[in-house]
């Protein structure tokens, strides 16, 4: 398993789609994994760190472990099968949970899990963007510093 970190969310044109970009600790690779809506915005407000007047799912999600005692250790992206990225959740009490990856990425950036990826599934997908080519990530970087939640067709 690869540690990843969260890039960010974006709007993939011309399918207006968007995706959330993972990068693997220490390495060059990029995951791209395509996900709705709903998922794009929750990971988007997590990451700039706005708390909505209600709780979204994920909120929700987060404040249910929590009056639980329990907690998500790990978010574990397992598996890449005709297109479908598969992912689990990882609790303090050693339950595993089947999860798509975006809603268990919104999670984790709730919680602060940790998130991997099987090598496997990098291998198949991953995208690798040498240092050279950093400069391009900072441009997405600032690109997400630049977007709301509305850009993704959605309000909280």
């Amino acid at each position: 398993m690869k540690h990843m970190e969260v890039v960010g969310v974006r709007v993939e044109m011309p399918s207006n789609q968007p995706i959330v970009l993972l990068k693997e600790t220490g390495g060059e690779r990029y995951l791209p994994i395509w996900i709705g809506a709903v998922e794009a915005t929750a990971i988007a407000l997590a990451q700039q760190g706005v708390t909505p007047a209600r709780p979204l799912t994920h909120d929700l999600f987060r404040d249910v472990l929590e009056a639980l005692d329990a907690t998500l250790d790990t978010v574990n992206i397992t598996a890449l099968d005709d297109g479908i990225f598969y992912a689990e959740l990882v609790f303090s009490n050693g339950v595993e949970v089947s999860a798509r990856p975006s809603d268990s990425i919104a999670l984790a950036l709730r919680t602060g899990a940790t998130i991997y990826a099987k090598e496997e599934v990098i291998d198949e997908a991953g995208v690798p963007i040498p240092d050279e080519q950093e400069d391009e990530v900072e441009k997405f970087r600032e690109f997400l510093d630049t977007i709301s939640p509305e850009d993704f067709g959605r309000t909280t």
